[in-house]
Order: structure tokens, then sequence, then C-alpha cells
């Protein structure tokens, strides 16, 4: 276990259990988006430095997907991680987007909002078959032998098979001790909490729809997972950026932020000014606030944001920051909120 410094009221490194699976997670997680060149280039040497950075400072718990860069996020976390204790860190990665190659791709055209060459194409597949296909290509560009956990990802528009193929293959994978945990990775809530009441999944990887500016799975989700024991780990806590650096043009679940939500960021962001704590601070610290959620998953594409995100996850955040947040209206009445520091 790391060593506490000052201030810090839960150690970043500290394993807590996923649910009633063998896997487990860090409080803060890294996420393996970045790395894989969403949006802009990283370059090999800092997308390593990235993961050893997080690994320096107790971050054990890593999430990828085949979707992240074609593969790219996979191949670097991999090398990135190749030679430590595999007991000691845990892999995420996805299934439900097989990568084909394609033929004469042209040199440097961007893969959809990841800037890689389209060397390949995703195709949706939540078959039974091309689970097991989707997680062999990851493991082989992963150099692992095996993978922690394994979410069904985004199958918002194809929910009946991922609920009736991808799942079962899924469960059977984890009976045969192939992963320890299965979970489901999307940006909704309400098709999570139905496959939480549906099936025995073992974990929620949650994007967006926990955070300062949208409570939207307080209304389903994260009920549901806190009476049946289902850790929900929160991602995309910035929702894109705006809760990171609030301003004209900054992004909003990968588009321009309307105008409504930009005018409630920059409140939020005066609020903890008046506190003396950056909203990224803020931001990161309060989906753990609820009982279901564990983690926090942050992405992650250099040593300098890994620093930073440490920094602001061993900030001190007062109470009084939180309760200034209800009384302004900027939080609805009755939610968790974390402890103050």
């Amino acid at each position: 276990m790391e060593r506490v410094p000052p201030g810090e009221r839960v150690p970043l490194g500290e394993r807590v259990p996923l649910g009633r699976s063998r896997a487990w997670t860090t409080r803060l997680a890294f996420g393996a988006a970045g790395i894989g060149n969403l949006f802009t280039a990283v370059s090999d040497e800092d997308a390593a430095e990235a993961v050893g950075a997080a690994w320096e400072a107790g971050i054990r718990s890593f999430d990828t997907a085949p979707h992240y860069g074609l593969g790219l996020s996979e191949r670097r976390l991999g090398a990135a991680l190749r030679g430590r204790p595999r007991g000691q860190f845990t892999v995420s990665t996805k299934v439900g987007r097989l990568l084909e190659p394609v033929r004469a791709a042209a040199t440097g055209e961007p893969a959809g909002e990841f800037a890689v060459p389209a060397t390949h194409r995703r195709v949706w597949d939540f078959s039974a078959d091309g689970v097991r296909r989707s997680l062999d290509a990851s493991l082989e560009r992963l150099g692992l032998d095996h993978v922690d956990v394994v979410h069904l990802h985004d199958p918002d528009a194809h929910e009946d098979a991922a609920l009736r193929h991808a799942y079962p293959a899924l469960e059977r994978l984890r009976a045969e001790g192939v992963v320890k945990a299965i979970g489901i990775g999307m940006n909704q809530s309400a098709m999570p909490a139905r496959f939480i009441r549906d099936t025995d999944v073992d974990v929620v990887l949650l994007a967006g729809r926990y955070t300062l500016l949208d409570q939207g799975a307080l209304s389903d989700l994260l009920p549901e997972a806190a009476r049946r024991g289902v850790p929900v780990v929160a991602a995309g806590v910035f929702n894109s950026g705006l809760l990171a650096a609030p301003a004209p043009g900054s992004p909003y679940d990968y588009a321009a932020a309307p105008p409504v939500l930009l005018a409630r960021a920059l409140r939020l962001q005066e609020t903890c000014e008046r506190h003396g704590v950056p909203l990224r601070a803020a931001a990161a610290r309060f989906p753990l606030g609820h009982p279901a959620v564990p983690a926090v998953l942050i992405g992650l594409r250099n040593a300098r944001e890994v620093a930073d995100a440490v920094d602001q996850h061993r900030r001190p955040i007062p109470g009084e920051l939180w309760q200034d947040l209800l009384a302004e209206g900027l939080l609805p009445e009755g939610t968790p909120l974390p402890p103050g520091d």
C-alpha cells in the first residue's frame, strides 16, 4: 500500500473489490483512450511515460478498448505494462466492435475521433463468436494472457443482441475463469440499470452521466446498483473537458458546450474558487460521494496530466464547498456528498 501523503483522505492506490468478483480497482484508475490518440496524436514516448508515471503514483487499474485508436491504445498500454508484476495491476477492455483491415488505407486518414490512419474499420458485433474473437484479438495486442474485466461497449443500438448473445458469452468466460469480472460500459444510465436488474454483471463503467453537470444516473442506475451491490466506476467526470476548463468553445460530450451548460460550469467554477478548490478537483471527487461509486477513471495521455490528476485527487476539499453547491441549486437536493477534508 502506498504511503498516504498529508491531506489525502483515501489513498488513490487502495485496492477496492469490484462487487463479489475476484477483480479490483484502485480509487483512481487510468483511462487509456488518450494514449490511443483521442482527438490529437500522442507520441509513443508520452504514452509510455504516462503509464509509468501512473504506476509510480500508485495507480494500478487501467482501462482500454479496441475502439480506442483502432487498437493503438491496447498496444501501447500492453507495451508500457510489460515486465511489471501481473498480479499487481488490473486491465479492463471491451467487446462489441471488431476491427477489420481496410485495403489501401490512405496514410494519415483519421479514424473517427482518433488521430490514427484508417487501417481498419470498426464492425459492430455482439454475437457470442464476436465476443470471443474480440477478446482474443485484444489479448494479442496487449501481450497479456488474460484481462481482469471485460465490458460490453456501447450497445445502445444493439440491446437485444447484447442481452441474448454477448452477455451469455461473457458469463461463460467468467465461469471458465478466463476473466474475473464482466460488465457494461456506456454513456447512458438506463440500459446499464436494466443489465443490473436482469443479468449478473459485476460492474458498470459509466461515462459522463454522474458528474457535477449531469446527475442523470441518480434516477435509475445508482439506486439499483446500491441495492444490488454492483459497483459503478465513474468515467467522463469532466464531460469531455467542460468541467476541466470551462470557456467558450469548451467541449461537452464531444461537441461544443451549449451556452446554458457553459454558464452552469462557470457558476460551479466560481463556487469552487471561493473555497480555493480547482473545479477539476471537485469534479473528480464528486462521484466518490455516492456509496455505489468506488472509483473514478480519468483519461490520461502524458506524465503531466497524470501528475495533475494525482495532485487533484490528494487536494483537501472542505465540506462547506459541497453544501454551497447544494444551497446555490447547482446540485439537486438529496445528492450524496463526499465527506469534507
